[in-house]
């Protein structure tokens, strides 16, 4: 028997389930439910990264402990994932002991081997991002909160491993895909690789795992998050589960996470003796139209929002169909209502509707004997018996939507076939051909649905039963993916329609009398603002970043700095004299080097960005209210 193993990454527990994750989730839940359909042996693995600063301070401000917090927290995660109809193995989470134990081990591992050092470190450090910066990452980036930081911490020779890597990587292509981020990590190991700093001292941070070789320091997220992929199957005490599961087949990931995975995970499986994974995937982003989902820009899509009103297994659908992996992926309510109504309303419903509606007229439902195959049968019956191949061959390559395509395929030939054979016609003459006709049909679409059930499981669910056979049956019984499963005289049942198509009009109307809002705050939390009219009476480009300005601002009994980004929108002349509204009591952040006391106010339709000014000239620092 084989065995498939496939991971998400696991999902930072302050963050509220978006979109993004629920593909990634969903494609984990729909190669698993594959290998499962086929008899493989399979275990798919989730869950939640659990430590760090801004738990910390997240808990603290709510005046709970951390572990309160997170216990709290996760739920939203789980929950999702159980209403999204997602059917994972196990979900780990970052703060249960037996992974705790599983990173302690592994860090002595490597500090008794020397592959682990003290040191002190003086540079860059983002506070917003928690991590250290290297010289040229803080010149060419976009950093809020920086300062320079000096102090000793521990470190891992990552440095040690880089040709060791880059080697590993040439010997095997299908490590990291698809190729062309394999080429993005091998162009970042051109440079220099540095060693990794793996801890926190705990005057700074205390909510991780504590160092085994020094009580005062706490790992950092590496050694912590990275470590579930092997701690979740057994590493090490229970060796047999280990080597039974282990390398994995795929680690699912966005790409934003790719050099942490394929070079930070690489180098300490290397320095720990183990072997590597076999595939590390990584997929696109999913965009609001043409630009990237973000809280800050409020247009993060809520999956449950969607799934509620049209249904788990339609954004279920949407989501595999839409991407293809590698690629960025555009969300639009538009493009979702007509990808919902042309694959699941037109061509797979009405073809549902159209057989059980000829098999109900003629053959009071039940399904007719279908005779001996004819030559005008055969292209039918082959083109639906190579589906499984396929399919399996596309889903190697984590191409959902090309496996999708391949089903579809199908019911066109199908939808060819009855034209082609007219079986409403062939009645009045050949009753038994009719019927043969029919059958085969039936059989066809049968066979469809199959390939479909991982995508949409529960709808899929129901039309089997329709089709007069179950999904609660094993999948991998004998017959399942082969022609002929079907019994002849099965009764068939009936259906109201699976997939009602979604009246654009209502739908974009609806669209139109609902802003995408973030979540709603109370007047006294409005009020906590302190907006103010300001002029400005100097603007510079800023030294260090390309699309910032660097902006004196007068507000009437003071002038401030502030650093926007909308370099790409004004140049400097433009601005000089212009009233605008800023948040004048925002904590002061340095960006790029330069001090910002404050942030300028604009409208943004992901085209044009405009900072807010008002009406009626007014004295600067006039409040807004």
């Amino acid at each position: 028997m084989s065995r498939f193993y496939v991971t998400t990454p696991i999902y930072y527990v302050n963050d509220e389930p978006h979109i993004g994750h629920a593909y990634t989730t969903i494609l984990a839940d729909v190669v698993a439910r594959f290998h499962r359909a086929l008899g493989d042996e399979t275990y798919f693995l989730t869950g939640t990264d659990e430590h760090g600063q801004k738990v910390q301070q997240a808990a603290e401000k709510r005046g709970v402990t951390p572990q309160q917090h997170v216990d709290e927290y996760v739920v939203r995660f789980q929950e999702k994932w159980d209403a999204l109809n997602i059917k994972y193995d196990q979900f780990i989470r970052t703060t249960d002991d037996k992974h705790k134990a599983v990173v302690s081990y592994l860090l002595q591992q490597l500090w008794d081997k020397g592959l682990i050092y003290k040191d002190s470190y003086e540079g860059w450090y983002s506070v917003a991002e928690e991590r250290f910066l290297t010289d040229k990452e803080y010149e060419e980036g976009e950093w809020r909160d920086v300062k320079r930081l000096s102090e000793s911490n521990y470190w891992f020779k990552m440095s040690a491993y880089q040709e060791d890597l880059i080697n590993y990587i040439h010997d095997n292509p299908e490590f990291i895909q698809p190729d062309f981020r394999k080429n993005e990590v091998l162009g970042f190991l051109r440079q220099e690789l540095g060693d990794l700093c793996i801890s926190r001292p705990k005057a700074r941070l205390n909510w991780g795992i504590e160092l085994p070789f020094d009580d005062e320091y706490v790992t950092y997220v590496w050694f912590d998050a990275l470590t579930n992929y092997i701690s979740a199957i057994g590493y090490p005490t229970e060796e047999a589960t280990f080597q039974k599961w282990w390398p994995v087949d795929f680690h699912l990931i966005g790409k934003d996470i790719l050099t942490t995975h394929a070079v930070y995970w690489p180098t300490m499986l290397m320095a720990a003796g183990l072997p590597l994974p076999k595939t590390i995937f990584a997929h696109g982003w999913w965009l609001m139209g043409d630009a990237k989902m973000s809280k800050s820009l409020g247009n993060v899509v809520r999956p449950l929002d969607l799934a509620n009103k049209y249904g788990v297994d339609a954004l279920r659908y949407f989501l595999m169909r839409e991407m293809t992996p590698g690629q960025d992926a555009s969300f639009t309510i538009e493009g979702f209502i007509s990808r919902y109504n042309s694959d699941l309303a037109n061509d797979l419903g009405n073809m549902v509707n159209r057989i059980t509606k000829l098999l109900g007229r003629h053959f009071d439902l039940v399904l007719p004997d279908p005779g001996e195959t004819m030559p005008e049968d055969s292209d039918l019956v082959q083109h639906v018996s190579g589906l499984t191949e396929k399919v399996r061959s596309e889903l190697a390559q984590m191409k959902v939507n090309y496996a999708i395509t391949h089903v579809f395929d199908v019911l066109r030939e199908i939808n060819r076939y009855l034209e082609e054979m007219a079986p409403w016609k062939l009645i009045k003459t050949d009753r038994d051909r009719a019927g043969a006709v029919l059958y085969n049909a039936a059989e066809a679409l049968r066979l469809s649905a199959v390939h479909l059930y991982p995508v949409m499981p529960e709808k899929i669910a129901q039309l089997l039963v329709v089709m007069g056979t179950s999904a609660q049956a094993r999948l991998n019984e004998v017959g399942w993916f082969e022609w002929g499963h079907l019994k002849p005289g099965t009764k068939l049942g009936k259906t109201d329609g699976l997939f009602p198509r979604i009246e654009v009009q209502e739908a974009l109307e609806e669209k139109a009398e609902k802003l995408d809002l973030k979540d709603e705050i109370s007047f006294d939390d409005f009020m906590k603002m302190d907006i103010r009219v300001g002029k400005i009476i100097k603007a510079e480009k800023h030294p260090n970043a390309d699309k910032l300005l660097k902006l004196q601002v007068d507000l009437g009994t003071e002038q401030r700095q502030v650093i926007a980004g909308i370099a790409e929108h004004y140049s400097p002349d433009d601005l000089v004299g212009k009233f605008i509204s800023i948040i004048a009591n925002l904590k002061p952040a340095t960006i790029r080097g330069e001090l910002s006391q404050g942030m300028i106010l604009a409208a943004d339709d992901g085209k044009t960005v405009s900072p807010l000014i008002p009406l009626k000239k007014v004295d600067p620092g006039s409040k807004v209210r």
